[in-house]
């Protein structure tokens, strides 16, 4: 959804973290979610793991949009099954984070979301496709060799992107109606008050 990049950004780093550079993570270093060989590609050139380590916001941003949120759509998708997207784009690449999506909204899973995987987003039932495209993702990490070493924090992970996905896609309540206020009733005269009001204006005129 458009202007949903930041907070899905902010998520999605919450569980990417800092600095990582483990002997059986296969993307090898890797700061803020972003490998040693991203960075590279994104520079055009080799770099260090010390200028991978000082990696500027503005660089960190372009890579995460341009790599992740715009392959996946995300502006064009709805708000919760953009995170969903996005975050498996990240964690595991753009062409099974789209999958995943699209087993979730029932589109034709050929890890690329074109018009068709859109309507389709548009069209189901957010909170059901977010489920389904959660339990699609976990059923591909726990088959992976390196879910011994690393399932623990993917299945956190991608628990907590289903719970923050299925808020954000929960429409926004419409602000509270203000309680009519009936008009105040208009003053009641009684014959009696009416009559002493008559006698006393035609006494005064007699008088006069």
């Amino acid at each position: 959804m458009k202007d949903n990049f930041e907070q899905c950004l902010a998520i999605t780093l919450a569980h990417e973290g800092g600095w990582a550079d483990h002997p059986k993570d296969p993307g090898q270093a890797t700061m803020k979610g972003i490998t040693i060989g991203t960075y590279a590609q994104f520079k055009g050139r080799k770099v260090t793991k010390d200028e991978l380590r000082n990696i500027s916001d503005a660089d960190l941003r372009a890579i995460y949009r341009r790599n992740y949120w715009n392959k996946v759509r995300g502006d064009d998708l709805p708000a919760g099954l953009d995170l969903v997207a996005f975050d498996g784009a990240v964690n595991s690449g753009p062409s099974r984070g789209a999958r995943w999506l699209q087993h979730g909204v029932g589109a034709l899973p050929d890890g690329k979301i074109g018009p068709e995987t859109v309507r389709a987003a548009t069209i189901t039932n957010a909170a059901q496709a977010v489920g389904r495209a959660c339990d699609a993702r976990l059923s591909f990490l726990r088959s992976l060799k390196t879910w011994a070493t690393f399932g623990k924090g993917w299945l956190s992970r991608v628990e907590d992107i289903r719970a923050k996905a299925v808020v954000m896609a929960q429409p926004a309540s419409a602000p509270p109606v203000a309680p009519s206020v009936p008009p105040a009733p208009a003053p009641r005269f009684s014959i009696i008050a009416l009559l002493r009001a008559a006698l006393a204006l035609l006494f005064k005129r007699n008088s006069a």
